[in-house]
């Protein structure tokens, strides 16, 4: 059992108390503005009037459409002081999936940008920043809202084929604050720690919530956060001590931050989200041992409000470490019965931090939150799915997962949704999805069988899948097959999938050749990154199967390759060959010479005179 301890303070009354102790504190700063404490409170409380006003309260949502940036944790904080829960509606997610949540979630008013086009009909919109000051000192009492009000709606994948909303309390991020706090993972002064994680990903709530115990939130752009030439010169500028990242993150900039800072300061890594690699473990303990960065390795469920174990990383080997302060583990035979050290089981998982369960989903709601036989009556655990068991050192070494799903960039993917919304097209019959190890990395590979001759290309049906899931979610390449191997007893044959490395798809054959050596080198960077064969000049990088992660190692071959530092953003403006060898051209003319074998007899590509 756990001991009891006294509840924590909610979150808001600790960012008023805050606003009392250094009202011109630096609060929030972004690319786009900074904000002091002081300015905080006048803005949350402004759009706070607003939205009471419209009878906006306690049980009710308000959506957060907003570009990364201050405004962010003005519309968050506004919401929670309304006595509102905030749903967070990520702008690069498909229109389509955007408005489901919406609906779902029973959003009424809408937090938006004045020029954002998403504008669902019945839902009134409003661009904070705009609002009237009518009264900038009223500090009604609804700041002391009752602790079980709900703060937050984060919608994760659901294998039904819709995605479902997690319901969570602001008792847990009451909890989870303090429990950051006991095991000094939260520093015991107040620092200057960087925003990075999607406002639709829980991790940014252990990111964004520090400003409420009095830290300086750096809120990292789009740019800066697929960048890691920005990041690090970010987090540098603002003197940031503090990152919170997923592995799969991590190694797009562990050359920049592993070694020793050169001002002296001691990076404090959060990673979370997906395993830590072996490797990259070793890694990370040697530089703690040194002066690199400190971290600790996080695990939890969203519908456990964020975090539920922690451990610094040191010693040889990764693991999930123990339970924080007022969480209670779990593991589970399929007779609800503790297992014994060292055998696998179920992990189940209770205390403060459970979510009320999931939106207008009762049923899955009792399924996956249960009764638990080891606390008092009524208590509840929740099923994770996840299996671990209990190491010799006292620790939790996580094993895998009982089902279909998995984490991909850090998000929690149910391969079921991806399968529901391909058989949706009429051109597919079947559809598989799996993760699969292609040229080093983990993709998301789909097979599907067509149905008759309306079937889609695997390009066509990429951008099918795009126009209803978010991109974390699209397939990197999708794999079109006459039948699905099966065992024999009739089962999916996961193993007799052809290797998509071992394929070439239609797109891979069309096209013209890459002309010029630039051309030619940006091909291969291409094929290296997407581990596939034969580029052509007018292939597309995502709509081969490319995602930002790829994108960042793109960049980083270039920079190698060319001395030439291409904006991630530009990758996206040109994602074909031919357009992206075109934009590097004016860049080096611009900037600085090309390296000599890149460059023709008369200074220009490939020795073509320009008029």
């Amino acid at each position: 059992m756990v001991a009891a301890m006294s509840p924590p303070l909610d979150p808001l009354t600790r960012f008023l108390g805050a606003v009392r102790e250094h009202p011109d504190r630096i609060a929030v700063r972004g690319t786009d503005e900074e904000v002091t404490f002081g300015e905080l409170d006048r803005r949350t409380a402004r759009l706070a009037d607003w939205l009471s006003s419209r009878g906006v309260g306690p049980g009710d949502r308000v959506g957060v459409h907003l570009k990364r940036g201050a405004g962010l944790i003005t519309a968050f904080l506004g919401a929670w002081r309304a006595g509102a829960a905030y749903v967070p509606l990520d702008p690069e997610y498909p229109p389509q999936r955007l408005a489901f949540m919406v609906d779902d979630a029973g959003v009424t008013f809408l937090l938006t940008e004045s020029e954002a086009e998403f504008v669902p009909s019945g839902v009134e919109a409003v661009v904070p920043s705009q609002l009237v000051d009518p009264h900038v000192d009223s500090i009604i009492a609804r700041d002391e809202v009752p602790r079980g009000t709900t703060a937050y709606l984060i919608y994760t994948s659901g294998s039904t084929g819709m995605p479902k909303g997690v319901v969570a309390t602001r008792e847990g991020v009451a909890q989870l604050m303090s429990a950051l706090e006991q095991t000094g993972i939260y520093e015991d002064r107040r620092t200057v720690v960087a925003w990075n994680a999607s406002a639709s990903f829980d991790a940014s709530v252990q990111q964004w919530v520090r400003v409420c115990r009095g830290d300086t939130v750096v809120v990292l752009d789009d740019e800066q956060r697929r960048d890691p030439d920005q990041l690090a010169t970010a987090l540098a500028e603002n003197l940031v001590t503090a990152l919170d990242v997923t592995p799969s993150h991590w190694e797009m900039l562990r050359s920049r931050l592993l070694p020793p800072l050169p001002d002296g300061r001691r990076l404090r890594l959060l990673l979370g989200g997906e395993p830590v690699p072996e490797r990259m473990w070793r890694e990370l303990a040697e530089a703690a041992a040194g002066n690199g960065p400190q971290a600790v390795n996080l695990y939890g469920p969203t519908e456990c409000t964020v975090d539920s174990t922690a451990g610094w990383i040191t010693g040889d080997g990764p693991h999930i470490g123990t339970a924080l302060p007022g969480i209670e583990l779990h593991l589970l035979d399929d007779a609800l019965r503790p297992v014994p050290q060292g055998t696998v089981g179920e992990l189940f998982i209770a205390g403060p931090g459970l979510a009320h369960g999931y939106v207008n989903q009762p049923s899955l709601t009792a399924t996956s939150f249960v009764p638990s036989p080891f606390g008092e009556p009524g208590t509840r655990m929740y099923r994770t799915g996840d299996l671990a068991r209990w190491g010799s050192s006292g620790v939790l070494e996580y094993v895998g997962r009982g089902d279909r799903q998995i984490k991909h960039r850090g998000f929690r993917i149910e391969l079921g949704e991806i399968e529901s919304v391909l058989t949706t097209h009429p051109g597919v019959d079947r559809a598989v999805v799996v993760s699969q190890e292609v040229n080093a990395s983990r993709q998301v590979v789909a097979y599907y069988i067509p149905a008759g001759a309306a079937a889609p290309s695997p390009e066509r049906l990429r951008k099918y899948v795009a126009q209803t899931l978010p991109e974390y979610m699209v397939p990197s390449i999708c794999v079109e097959l006459e039948k699905l191997p099966l065992t024999p007893n009739g089962k999916l044959d996961v193993g007799a999938l052809p290797k998509p490395r071992n394929l070439v798809s239609d797109q891979e054959a069309s096209g013209s050749d890459p002309e010029g050596e630039l051309e030619e080198l940006i091909a291969q960077v291409f094929a290296e990154v997407l581990g596939r064969d034969g580029i052509s000049a007018d292939d597309d990088f995502f709509a081969l199967g490319g995602h930002s992660h790829m994108a960042l190692r793109v960049v980083a071959r270039l920079k190698k390759n060319l001395r030439l530092v291409v904006p991630i953003r530009e990758v996206y403006k040109h994602p074909r060959v031919r357009d992206l060898a075109r934009y590097v051209e004016g860049l080096a003319e611009a900037a600085t010479p090309l390296p000599q074998h890149i460059r023709g007899p008369e200074g220009s590509m490939d020795g073509e005179k320009r008029a």
